[in-house]
């Protein structure tokens, strides 16, 4: 029977296939930054319980570079998506689909669909394999392109939701065995710093409501000192802070540029972003920023990292369900805490 909605339900599906079956997996998890680091531990999993497979991940193309190198991942497969914008973009985007049912594959191959949105969960049955899984949280109607549903509680963290993939496989994931596999990145030719005593902040976000003001990031920067300070993100006109002790990198560092700072500095502080999860997979001294935010649903998901919300400093779990829905940006005297929490 069919739910209220006409979709899918997982109690409809068959039994899952076993992993052991079958000679390549395929990862579908094209975007975002954020939820491409998100999955890594799903994948990890995956990796180390069934070693024989081959692994492929079809990623965004300026994504490539998180998972390019990964130990987890035998190929990176390029999805060109900035291509299929507009109305000429379809008619790529269908070209793109001949060229994509004949990539090399190890028969049989499973097909997981991380992303749960129509387009992936076309791609997915696009690819020809018979057994394509994907979650229950997936919207757009992507379920009905699955052959099989795992059920996960769409209010619960991305990377707990992504864990039920391989749960359902009948892997067993401990606590401590989550980790994210990213790959080394490459270090910027900009600046010859002392990372080792540096603090990362990325203090600008797309996300409404989420960036720095030039006021708390000034007033964050002065409380740093005598501190290296490195600047990095991307922003349209902000005004950067001019100090001895501030470093500017924003607008010019690349991907694994990022990577590779953030993994060998300090501390990183940063406001609620994809670079936060890339800082929280790579440096325990992460602080994440959350001004309006839950980050119990969206927070650094390492238990070594921390999160300002709501005015005070702690683990993403301590916040009441009172504080994850208040809504405070960073005061200057918020960011002479913020810098003390760095300093310590």
């Amino acid at each position: 029977m069919s739910n209220a909605s006409d979709e899918p339900d997982a109690s409809d599906m068959p039994a899952l296939p076993s992993l052991r079956d079958f000679q390549s997996a395929l990862i579908v998890k094209p975007s975002s930054l954020g939820d491409i680091v998100h999955t890594l531990p799903a994948v990890r999993a995956i990796r180390q319980a069934h070693p024989h497979l081959r692994l492929r991940w079809l990623a965004n193309t300026e994504w490539i570079p998180l998972i390019q190198g990964s130990p987890l991942i035998d190929e990176v497969i390029p999805f060109p998506r900035k291509q299929f914008r507009g109305l000429a973009g379809l008619l790529r985007f269908w070209n793109w689909r001949r060229g994509w049912m004949m990539l090399p594959r190890e028969e049989p191959e499973i097909v997981l669909d991380f992303q749960g949105l129509l387009r992936s969960a076309v791609v997915s049955r696009w690819r020809g394999s018979q057994s394509v899984i994907g979650l229950s949280d997936a919207r757009e109607g992507a379920r009905h392109f699955y052959s099989h549903i795992v059920p996960v509680n769409a209010g619960a963290h991305a990377v707990d939701r992504y864990l039920e993939m391989p749960r359902a496989f009948g892997i067993r994931i401990e606590s401590e065995d989550v980790s994210f596999d990213l790959a080394g990145g490459s270090q910027p030719a900009t600046a010859d710093l002392d990372w080792a005593n540096s603090v990362v902040v990325h203090p600008w976000s797309r996300g409404e409501g989420k960036s720095l003001s030039d006021r708390a990031l000034e007033a964050l920067c002065e409380a740093l000192s005598p501190c290296p300070v490195v600047l990095v993100g991307m922003h349209d006109g902000a005004q950067v802070p001019r100090c001895p002790h501030i470093h500017d990198l924003s607008n010019r560092t690349t991907l694994p540029e990022l990577v590779w700072i953030m993994r060998r500095c300090r501390s990183v502080i940063s406001v609620d972003s994809g670079p936060m999860h890339i800082a929280a997979a790579v440096n325990p001294r992460t602080l994440g920023l959350h001004t309006w935010s839950d980050p119990r649903k969206v927070g650094p998901y390492s238990a070594t990292a921390d999160v300002w919300k709501a005015g005070r400093i702690a683990k993403r779990g301590e916040f009441t369900p009172q504080e994850c829905v208040t809504e405070m940006s960073v005061s200057p005297e918020a960011a002479c805490k913020i810098a003390a929490w760095a300093k310590a």
